[in-house]
């Protein structure tokens, strides 16, 4: 819906609200046009209830004004004396409609001094979980929202298994666009698999004041772009979904409107200079090592590297053995029985899993592995003798493709070698023509809103022939530390200004093995209460925090109890 449809339904709301509730208005002692008047009729009405005035305010917060709407139509009723339990069913199923006949019901009469107080314990209990929720709506709505990493896209800069705090307000919160949701959750109520919101109707896009802009090289959430995804790194056909609701992504913003992002020989490249990151980053690359005598993945662990495969040969493999470990392996390199031979991650098959299933397995020591480490991983490696040599590998192969953006096949870009393309800047225009319509054509289409035709090799945007565009919003590009397991923005292009969804703060907890069951899990007591964007080596803030909850307990047990003693 457009603001003038929702200007439209606004006013025909109010003239219902009128309808129902002008005689009650004016038994309350109040001039029954007040009912009439938006906002204003909001206020009165909160003075007929006895309820506070900043109950207005919820009235007008979409997801949270659908838990408040039911409350105040129960207020209402009893305020005219409506107690019974049947009253209150009537009155919420027929979303607040009942107030009618409330309204021209010559037996109501206004109770102006009406104990407020819960009837019983479940109406007090039920009324404290309501307003629970409402501001746990408002704070994971427009100031912090938890969120969980789950997959290695970012590594080692945020690890799987950070519990992430998301600022809203930093970027500006976003109000949202699904205006009917289930509060607290975001496309489906937990342990059910339903669809917790209905697709109509939405607002337009809106967002409150920011108090910094994305400046390049900053983490940050957004909706995917792409629709949505279930599963990470596995093509689908996309689900329509509204913005708000699309998968939510963690990456690095590595490109800010107006810029020109280049990756040659896989270096990344901003404005024709070497991109550098922030000192946490810590951006992986692939290399192959070297050794005659073979490579000891037992020395790469005592390096502290984890990101490399391994090969195991098993002689006496079953079906039921296998059943048990095929979890721990990646792939197989030979089905031969005789010759069965594994792939797995570092980790390798668990010691307890191989003495159960009574397993006769060798690792085989390869000469050449490629290895997957950041710079600093590159000189400790370079430095020991567990290599010969290590060389940087990156794709120099450039053919045709559509596994990268912009998908189509007269552009052979690749994940090592990509571009130049220029960001697109609010207010910017750009030429357009055939050779470089598939780089705006999503924006023009689709996050923009335009008809888009080709007619004779011609270019027309809403009927109208042209030859360059003017961009509505700002644009990033946003890609992983992890760039060889992260789909970002080399597979989907650019991400819109309205699809940001906040700013990662700090880590509020890391589980090691958050995927692996719950008996495997270990905190990683180092990463506890640690910022995000902050220079120099990460430091927890767990033992500051411990130390105020403290002190905030000796000061309600205590100092409070005394001064309201003394008061």
């Amino acid at each position: 819906m457009s603001w003038f449809e929702w200007s439209i339904f606004f006013i025909a709301i109010q003239l219902i609200h009128s309808l129902a509730t002008w005689k009650l208005y004016q038994k309350a002692g109040f001039n029954p046009i007040s009912s009439i008047i938006p906002f204003y009729n909001s206020l009165v009405l909160m003075k007929i209830i006895n309820r506070p005035w900043w109950w207005v305010i919820l009235l007008f917060i979409p997801i949270v004004n659908l838990l408040i709407f039911p409350i105040v139509w129960i207020e209402t009723i009893r305020s005219f004396g409506k107690n019974k339990t049947t009253d209150t069913i009537k009155v919420i199923f027929s979303l607040g409609l009942y107030i009618f006949l409330v309204n021209y019901d010559k037996n109501a009469q206004y109770i102006k001094d009406r104990d407020l107080n819960p009837k019983g314990g479940f109406e007090e209990w039920f009324g404290s979980i309501i307003f629970a929720v409402i501001l746990a709506t408002v704070v994971h709505t427009y100031f912090i929202q938890p969120f969980i990493i789950p997959t290695g896209s970012l590594e080692r800069s945020l690890l799987v298994g950070d519990f992430l705090f998301v600022s809203k307000y930093h970027y500006g919160a976003r109000v949202p666009k699904t205006v009917i949701s289930f509060p607290m959750v975001h496309d489906t109520i937990v342990g059910t698999g339903v669809r917790s919101y209905l697709n109509k109707p939405q607002l337009p896009y809106l967002r409150l004041p920011k108090i910094q802009k994305i400046k390049r090289n900053d983490i940050v959430t957004f909706n995917w772009p792409a629709d949505t995804v279930r599963q990470f790194f596995v093509r689908e056909k996309g689900v329509k979904k509204p913005i708000d609701k699309k998968s939510n992504y963690v990456k690095r913003c590595v490109g800010i409107p107006g810029d020109t992002l280049e990756i040659f020989n896989g270096e990344l490249r901003i404005n024709g200079d070497k991109s550098i990151l922030p000192y946490r980053a810590k951006p992986l690359f692939k290399y192959i090592a070297y050794n005659s005598k073979g490579i000891s993945s037992q020395k790469l662990n005592q390096l502290g590297l984890y990101d490399f495969q391994r090969k195991f040969r098993i002689k006496n493999i079953t079906q039921k053995s296998f059943d048990d470990i095929k979890t721990h392996i990646l792939s197989l390199s030979d089905n031969n029985i005789e010759n069965f031979t594994i792939i797995t991650n570092s980790k390798g098959i668990p010691t307890e899993k191989i003495r159960k299933n009574r397993l006769s397995i060798a690792e085989i020591t390869e000469k050449t592995k490629r290895l997957t480490l950041t710079e600093s991983d590159y000189k400790n490696i370079l430095s020991s003798n567990v290599v010969d040599s290590i060389v940087r590998d990156f794709n120099k192969t450039k053919s045709y493709n559509t596994a990268f953006f912009p998908n189509n096949i007269t552009f052979d870009w690749n994940e090592d070698n990509f571009g130049p393309i220029v960001i697109p800047k609010k207010n910017q225009t750009t030429e357009i023509n055939l050779t470089n319509l598939p780089l705006y054509k999503k924006i023009i289409k689709d996050y923009e809103k335009n008809d888009l035709k080709i007619l004779d090799d011609k270019i027309f945007i809403n009927d109208k022939e042209t030859d360059s565009y003017k961009f509505k919003m700002d644009y990033y590009w946003m890609m992983g530390d992890n760039r060889y397991s992260s789909e970002d923005s080399r597979m989907w292009g650019f991400v819109p200004e309205d699809h940001i969804v906040g700013r990662p703060i700090f880590i509020w907890m890391s589980i090691d093995g958050i995927n692996d069951g719950i008996k495997n899990w270990n905190i990683r007591w180092d990463r506890v209460f640690t910022t995000i964007h902050e220079d120099g080596e990460p430091k927890s803030y767990l033992v500051h925090f411990i130390i105020f909850c403290f002190i905030l307990w000796l000061f309600n047990k205590y100092l409070l109890d005394k001064l309201i003693k003394n008061g």
